[in-house]
């Protein structure tokens, strides 16, 4: 029986039934759901709106039927119109009218938006967890190459010299304030909407403070109608969780140019790599690229869940349903994403020698030489124009700039001397800028 049976003398349409349940994604939150109805039933005993017997015997049924739905003693009925009901009406068949006492001074409004609230609370731990454990990853493959000299780029052109620990600490920089995007909207997110009934409270005399403290608020929210139409959070959650994904996208599209034989910087393990069907001799880098093409999907999720608040009057619409599948998808492909990542990144190989190689061949310390003659007192940009025409005539005679004749370069200024291959040295460019 539905719960709002009362008003209607007809059964619902099968089908429009199955199109109005939700079951099938809320059954994840029977954990919170339950929870939440352990502090609301404590708080009604409490407040003496039911007995101390009765919110006894509901709490303890509450806390059976969820081991007992953790344990697979009990399956989640599929055909239930949500997880609330589902847990209200087991509830009932084994205690009675003492079960029925439960949603007393509640509606399922404020129930659902304070089981999303303590369900994505959860996720927000599980995923900062993911997230400090990958830059715990970067930091330690960073160290253990932090000597490796590779070209930085601008405009996937080389650039100037770097370290590859310097250019890991880019993502860890990132990946940081990832952490504290979350963590603020975790923040903003604690506070509970319990007692805002449908949309305008309730006249029984419960104690709101009560039940955020059981559940681990901050405090509670002071409008009713927002509390059960507040889904702001779920908006603010999917864009840090999108700007994960940009982040872990970005590293992802260099892991797959440096896995190339173009750069050859890293080797995957083969864990991380599966092969062509057709040509035996492709190790294709299949997760980075799946990690960069799930990337939309994030995006995709804090469209939907823009596009379905942003026409909705207040308090409650059904539209408001759609949330959580956005929501739970978003976190569910940032998790496999990070779980995946991390153990690809430990396992990854990287190869200095061709770092090196590179750096040494795109001119990138033709800065440090046009620096070597701003020394001598010459202004930059003469300097600059000078360094110019020294890589021209690199290109032009196949050298590079280590292995210029002085005498070449005494052509071009006559304030070059010896001190300039010292100036130039890769290693001495990375030591002078702190890399």
């Amino acid at each position: 029986m539905k719960l709002w049976a009362g008003r209607f003398s007809k059964e619902v349409d099968k089908k429009t039934n199955d199109f109005n349940s939700s079951i099938a994604t809320d059954s994840r939150m029977y954990a919170q759901d339950i929870n939440g109805s352990i502090a609301h039933v404590t708080m009604l005993a409490a407040q003496g709106i039911i007995s101390a017997d009765d919110g006894a015997a509901i709490a303890a049924e509450l806390a059976k039927i969820k081991e007992e739905i953790a344990d697979g003693t009990i399956i989640i009925d599929p055909n239930a119109e949500d997880i609330h009901t589902f847990v209200e009406q087991t509830l009932t068949e084994r205690l009675g009218d003492v079960g029925k006492r439960l949603h007393t001074g509640r509606s399922r409004n404020d129930q659902v938006a304070l089981d999303v609230r303590l369900y994505l609370r959860d996720e927000c731990d599980e995923t900062l967890k993911l997230i400090k454990e990958l830059i715990n990853s970067l930091e330690k493959k960073g160290e253990e190459n932090a000597h490796a000299i590779m070209p930085g780029y601008t405009h996937l052109q080389r650039a100037q010299p770097i370290t590859f620990k310097a250019h890991l600490s880019a993502y860890v920089e990132m990946l940081k304030r990832d952490l504290g995007r979350v963590e603020d909207a975790k923040r903003r997110m604690n506070s509970s909407p319990l007692g805002s009934g449908a949309l305008a409270g309730t006249t029984y005399p419960i104690d709101r403070a009560m039940t955020a403290s059981l559940l681990g608020f901050d405090s509670f929210t002071k409008s009713t109608l927002d509390g059960v139409a507040d889904r702001d959070f779920c908006v603010e959650l999917a864009s840090a969780l999108s700007l994960v994904m940009v982040h872990l996208s970005r590293m992802c599209e260099e892991i797959i140019l440096w896995c190339s034989w173009e750069f050859k910087f890293v080797e995957l393990d083969d864990a991380f790599s599966t092969g062509s069907s057709i040509m035996p001799q492709k190790k294709n880098p299949d997760i980075a690229e799946l990690v960069r093409g799930k990337s939309g999907r994030v995006f995709g999720d804090l469209m939907t869940l823009l596009t379905v608040l942003k026409g909705l009057p207040l308090a409650y619409n059904k539209d408001m349903q759609e949330d959580k599948d956005a929501i739970f998808d978003a976190f569910d492909t940032v998790k496999i994403c990070l779980t995946t990542l991390v153990p690809m990144i430990d396992t990854m190989k990287v190869i200095p020698e061709n770092m090196r190689k590179a750096a040494a061949g795109g001119f990138i310390n033709a800065t440090d030489c046009a620096d070597f003659l701003v020394s001598k007192g010459l202004p930059f940009r003469d300097a600059y124009k000078a360094t110019g025409e020294l890589v021209a005539l690199c290109i032009k005679t196949g050298k590079t700039l280590e292995t210029l004749e002085i005498s070449e370069y005494k052509n071009i200024c006559e304030l070059f001397d010896e001190g300039v291959y010292e100036a130039i040295n890769l290693e001495n460019c990375v030591k002078r800028r702190g890399m």
